[in-house]
């Protein structure tokens, strides 16, 4: 009989992606069954339902709350101990203690340190209120919270422009600032090359491929996905282009994108032309350049070598006939991928479509060619990224491969700060018990040096039987090859 802890801590504070990565961790804990490690809002709270655990009396959203469920109580323990050792006080800037009460809010820690770049990770619906504190402080802001509406971004993106100031986001998930890695971000070396990106894994993508090329970046600056659309009209994409046109230490530029709005990419185009550095575009959509290709473009204007990136051949190759199901923890990854089959295997379903007919519920079953973004806002409402957490993506990975119409499963598999610690270590097992009939294809997005060792996460999906590929674009060709073959 399980056994489980449930409380509430008043006055306790860590933000989002620290809360996500203690839940995680405790639940690969041995003899954990359940935990969640997250702030008392509403959101949470109905998660914590969903979850099977019994709400605290009198929760507020300043609480932090706590539930783990094991099999036993010393693994309970162990578990609750797992929690204490994580949300241990972190250091003060000194290397000790704060002996003060610590700054609660930005513009108080402007005064404390000067203005700086303020990283925003809150609950959505208070994102614009902690950013427009920020920018009042005269600090730029990166806005790592998602849900923020759009006309919230506007204004931010305005004040912003009016003061001389940056705001990358929201849902900005991988900046790298100073040499220092933002959210979901990896080991790179210092170099020529700067990024402006509307996408997260989009530029993970492109860092990891010029990594791999031994080329370097000065700066990555994310802007959000939502930059390049209408509605916001590349306000902080036109920013990000100045800040690098007045660095003498960026050579090139890449801006990267999902899908944009066509008169808003066809404006920055002519806005590149105008400025002393050189701009390289790597846009997802049809009749353009995939990431891949639009990064071996900069490397050849940069008079570099372009490299054959690394792949791994998995279980034989053969033709397969059936349909492709695409299962994505980056948006950008699946846009790419899916503008790729979609020229070649014809209407792909998706909740993140490439055309409103082709729209599909995420937890319906699939019929025909599918992919998934398990990163989209309404997969990750309460829960981690699936960077973070493969939980919904390891079930639906097994769920496509029981269904007989499945003849190959495309996956991708981001590396770096933040992502899982071993996602090969979770998603192995469950490829190598997919059967022969079915293959598993892997775009695996990591650098040389990220903490979770790019070789040897290569080398467990490789032997547990998938193709694996550096390249999104590569994976996603290979696995129309054995369809279209088939056909």
């Amino acid at each position: 009989m399980s056994v489980e802890q449930v409380e509430a801590r008043s006055g306790a504070y860590a933000d989002s992606v620290t809360l996500m990565q203690v839940s995680r961790r405790v639940l690969s804990a041995d003899g954990v069954d359940a935990a969640l490690v997250a702030m008392g809002t509403e959101l949470n709270l109905d998660l914590l339902d969903g979850m099977g655990f019994t709400r605290p009396a009198a929760v507020t959203a300043n609480d932090l709350i706590i539930a783990v469920r094991a099999q036993d109580d010393p693994a309970l323990a162990a578990g609750l101990a797992l929690v204490a050792e994580a949300l241990a006080e972190r250091p003060g800037p000194t290397g000790g203690s704060f002996t003060q009460q610590p700054p609660r809010t930005v513009s108080a820690a402007a005064r404390t340190t000067g203005p700086a770049l303020a990283l925003i990770s809150v609950p959505g619906q208070h994102a614009f209120t902690e950013a427009m504190d920020a920018l009042d402080a005269g600090c730029d802001v990166m806005i790592f919270s998602d849900n923020v509406s759009v006309q919230q971004e506007i204004r931010l993106k305005d004040v912003a422009a009016q003061r001389g100031l940056l705001v990358l986001g929201p849902d900005c998930g991988t900046a790298v600032v100073g040499g220092v890695g933002l959210g979901f971000a990896h080991t790179l070396e210092p170099g020529p090359v700067g990024v402006v990106a509307a996408s997260g894994t989009g530029a993970q993508q492109v860092l990891c491929l010029l990594d791999a090329a031994g080329i370097g970046i000065t700066a990555a600056l994310g802007v959000g996905g939502r930059d390049l659309s209408a509605a916001v009209a590349g306000r902080s994409t036109r920013a990000a282009l100045a800040a690098f046109d007045d660095d003498p230490g960026t050579e090139l530029v890449i801006v990267v994108s999902k899908p944009p709005a066509d008169e808003v990419a066809a404006d920055l185009r002519v806005h590149a032309g105008s400025l002393g550095t050189a701009v390289c575009f790597a846009m997802i959509g049809p009749g353009q350049p995939d990431l891949t290709a639009a990064t071996e473009q900069a490397l050849r204007a940069l008079g570099a070598a372009v490299p054959t990136w690394p792949s791994w051949p998995g279980r034989q190759g053969s033709p397969r006939q059936g349909a492709l199901r695409g299962l994505f923890a980056g948006g950008t990854l699946c846009d790419e991928a899916m503008v790729i089959a979609a020229e070649r295997l014809g209407p792909i379903g998706s909740n993140i479509p490439l055309r409103p007919e082709w729209r599909i519920d995420a937890n319906g079953a699939a019929t025909g060619h599918v992919m998934i973004d398990f990163g989209d806002d309404e997969l990750t409402a309460g829960r981690p990224h699936p960077m973070i957490d493969q939980t919904l993506r390891l079930e639906r990975l097994a769920a496509e491969a029981r269904d007989p119409a499945t003849a190959v499963i495309l996956l991708d598999v981001v590396l770096g700060h933040g992502a899982h610690r071993d996602p090969a270590a979770e998603l192995a097992p469950a490829i190598a018990a997919v059967e022969d009939t079915t293959a598993v294809v892997v775009s695996l997005i990591g650098a040389r040096a990220d903490p979770q060792d790019l070789n040897a996460q290569a080398g467990a999906l490789q032997t547990a039987g998938a193709h694996v590929f550096t390249s999104n674009a590569e994976a996603a060709r290979f696995a129309c090859d054995l369809i279209e073959v088939a056909r």
